[in-house]
């Protein structure tokens, strides 16, 4: 088994949404960021009744918890990805190329956040995401998405 691991460092309101950047580990080794939407402090734990009260859709980060990651063919992208599987209140989280918060409606965006609100070299990233899945066909990955900060 794979363990992705996501930690919520800097969620940053803005006007028009906001965004959240993460440090993520795979089995523990640092990767890569992640830009996602604002973390408005959903939990895995909540109903989907609570979730859905506080999302503001395509501008809200996806609960914290644990998710499987599965590969199969988005129709929107026309080609296999990767899928968190399960995350209650969404639907269609993919880990897709993007650079900023215009980007992403939920998904995670991998990259290096060397630019304040963005993560850059999204494509190398999300490529050095795809090889080590492949590298470790068959295991299962889990993605562990945990809040470093108060929400």
């Amino acid at each position: 088994m794979l363990r992705l691991t996501v930690l919520r460092k800097w969620n940053v309101k803005k006007d028009d949404g906001g965004y959240c950047i993460s440090k993520c580990y795979f089995d523990g080794e640092y990767m890569f960021d992640i830009l996602e939407d604002y973390d408005r402090g959903l939990r895995s734990e909540m109903t989907e009744e609570e979730i859905k009260e506080r999302k503001v859709a395509g501008k809200t980060a996806i609960p914290t918890g644990e998710y499987q990651l599965i590969m199969n063919y988005s129709p929107r992208f026309k080609k296999v990805m990767p899928l968190l599987i399960n995350v209650k209140g969404f639907s269609g989280i993919r880990i897709h190329p993007g650079n900023t918060d215009k980007d992403t409606e939920g998904c995670l965006l991998p990259g290096w956040n060397k630019v304040k609100g963005k993560v850059i070299d999204s494509r190398k990233a999300y490529d050095l995401l795809i090889k080590t899945i492949e590298q470790n066909k068959g295991d299962k990955v889990i993605v562990d998405i945990v809040r470093m900060f108060y929400a």
